[in-house]
């Protein structure tokens, strides 16, 4: 079956709680959720971050998924997107480090 969701970078000032609220009040089942690196990003909804994988460990990530799962809410993706194939590697570095 298909699953309604959205993804959270349309709600850059809202913490991942709050967006999860919001979903299930509307009625989605899903949100894709944004896990860009903390700071200043040069292209829109990069910079969002919703989920700090910065010190994400198994009780963090347990903690994150029971909140939402109370909440009728799951994650249908985690959402990151620089360019991994850039031919300078001064950008592919850091983009591929984070993904690690």
């Amino acid at each position: 079956m298909i699953q309604l969701g959205f993804v959270t970078a349309i709600m850059p000032e809202q913490n991942l709680e709050s967006v999860a609220d919001t979903a299930a009040k509307i009625g989605y089942d899903c949100i894709e959720v944004m896990c860009w690196p903390k700071g200043k990003a040069d292209r829109r909804y990069a910079g969002i971050t919703h989920i700090d994988i910065e010190g994400l460990n198994k009780h963090k990530a347990d903690d994150i998924a029971g909140k939402l799962n109370d909440k009728g809410v799951s994650i249908s993706a985690l959402g990151y997107y620089p360019n991994l194939l850039s031919k300078d590697k001064q950008h592919a570095r850091p983009a591929l480090a984070h993904l690690k």
